[in-house]
């Protein structure tokens, strides 16, 4: 079986489901473009915990976790099997690693899973188990949360960080639009670029304070968060693809990783 890539992707807005624009073209691309996974391990930017939980359901929920948006996007299920046996496996590779994992056995999808899921595998016959994040302890913590289940990539379970590479909601008033993009984003997304690409990990770790406009890029940490879970599990040596995916709003970067 081959080993499959570890993915970083950027969900954007609830709307992408609806309206997937580039990333809906470019994340179809990326599907077709691997191997078929046998089941997915997927950290969300939207199930934070102080400590690691794994979603154990046999059938996982579809959670529509936001408000304010149209009908016809609460309408949609993504019904994808989950896998008890490879949450099991997921909670005792946490453990061996020190990371003090609990199993959660009726967490769903929330969207940062279920959306970009969707357009990755719309026919929703892969299972799937969630990890949430630990926005309290850290990148460093995701990339050893990463770590620990890198040996998964080898028995053809694709590891997933879904957050965005940009998020900054307090910019929806500020008027930026894709004729006036945020003055952070490129000089922010260039860094984090430059830096995958010359495998400096520990400068990626230590974004806060080196990245160029980190603050206005995130100003708290959980988007990028599954960046560090997925550059975990990559392992040692891996390559980093960039996947341009477009601006939205003028200040929600899309970028996708693909780490081989």
């Amino acid at each position: 079986m081959s080993t499959l890539p570890s993915l970083y992707v950027s969900h954007g807005s609830p709307m992408t489901a609806l309206q997937p624009g580039a990333t809906g073209t470019r994340l179809a691309e990326l599907a077709q473009a691997m191997p078929r996974p046998k089941a997915i391990v997927i950290a969300s930017a939207h199930w934070l915990a102080h400590s690691p939980l794994v979603g154990g359901a046999a059938k996982p929920e579809t959670i529509h976790d936001f408000s304010g948006f149209p009908r016809e996007l609460y309408a949609l299920d993504y019904p994808a099997p989950g896998a008890p046996a490879l949450a099991a496996q997921v909670v005792e590779l946490l453990d061996q690693a020190g990371l003090a994992p609990q199993l959660d056995p009726q967490r769903g999808l929330d969207h940062g899973a279920w959306v970009p899921l969707r357009l990755l595998y719309p026919a929703a016959d892969i299972p799937v188990v969630p990890v949430s994040i630990q926005p309290g302890l850290g990148p460093s913590h995701q990339y050893a949360l990463g770590r620990a289940l890198a040996p998964l990539r080898e028995q053809g379970v694709l590891l997933i960080g879904s957050g965005s590479i940009t998020h900054n909601l307090h910019d929806l008033r500020s008027g930026y639009s894709a004729e006036r993009e945020a003055p952070y984003v490129r000089p922010f997304i260039g860094w984090i670029e430059q830096k995958l690409a010359a495998g400096d990990v520990d400068a990626l770790l230590d974004y806060r304070r080196q990245a160029p406009f980190a603050q206005h890029a995130h100003p708290t940490d959980e988007h990028l968060l599954p960046l560090f879970f997925a550059l975990g599990a990559a392992g040692d040596g891996a390559r980093a693809q960039r996947i341009d995916a477009g601006i939205d709003l003028g200040f929600l970067a899309m970028d996708i990783y693909r780490f081989d």
